[in-house]
């Protein structure tokens, strides 16, 4: 199954590669098996959004800058309103990725 990376960019994603960094430095792991986790971490991800996410949002807002680039859209969002249900959240700045899952599919 082929991935993308983005899901590294993420905080846990952050965190995770940090802690696998510190683990390479101090000699506890070697950098191929860092490597091998990363790769894990973006299927298990990829997988996990795929499947188990099925709540549907609203979002509304001002469009400060869009692009499209390697099959993969990036809208910068100004003074958002996130709708699920009920219940509702208003953001001064939101970045959204949105990559062609169809490329995922080999």
């Amino acid at each position: 199954m082929a991935t993308f990376e983005i899901y590294r960019r993420s905080t846990l994603g952050m965190f995770l590669t940090e802690s696998l960094d510190e683990m390479v430095s101090s000699c506890t792991l070697s950098p191929e098996l860092a490597i091998q986790v990363l790769v894990q971490f973006d299927k298990s991800m990829t997988e996990a959004l795929g499947t188990q996410v099925k709540d549907k949002i609203t979002i509304k807002g001002h469009l400060h800058t869009y692009r499209f680039c390697d099959h993969v859209w990036t809208f910068i969002l100004q003074d958002a309103l996130v709708k699920k249900g009920l219940s509702q959240a208003k953001v001064n700045r939101m970045k959204i990725v949105a990559c062609d899952s169809h490329l995922l599919v080999q």
